[in-house]
């Protein structure tokens, strides 16, 4: 069997059609490999870590009582929200 004839097969087995591979194929099966599922994951987690820290930032700027507060991302979303609203009040005053 000659490599054009096995490519053929294997595509048309595949991906049900005779031509080449569409671009969402291609890339179905890309994300479907390990080295490709690993890297992907160790991005994510950067990403997440970095928006935790980002989110633990801004909460250290917000005033609460007590200071120590847990918060939600949504609650420090908000409170950022209000607490930007009020300093720009003062300002005005």
């Amino acid at each position: 069997m000659n490599v054009s004839h096995h490519s053929t097969t294997h595509n048309i087995l595949s991906s049900g059609s005779m031509g080449p591979l569409s671009r969402e194929e291609r890339r179905r099966r890309r994300r479907a490999t390990q080295k490709y599922r690993t890297a992907h994951a160790t991005r994510e987690r950067v990403r997440v870590e970095a928006f935790n820290v980002a989110f633990a930032e801004l909460r250290k700027l917000l005033p609460t009582l007590p200071p120590d507060k847990k918060l939600s991302k949504i609650e420090i979303l908000r409170l950022a929200i209000c607490y930007i609203a009020y300093l720009n009040h003062v300002l005005e005053a």
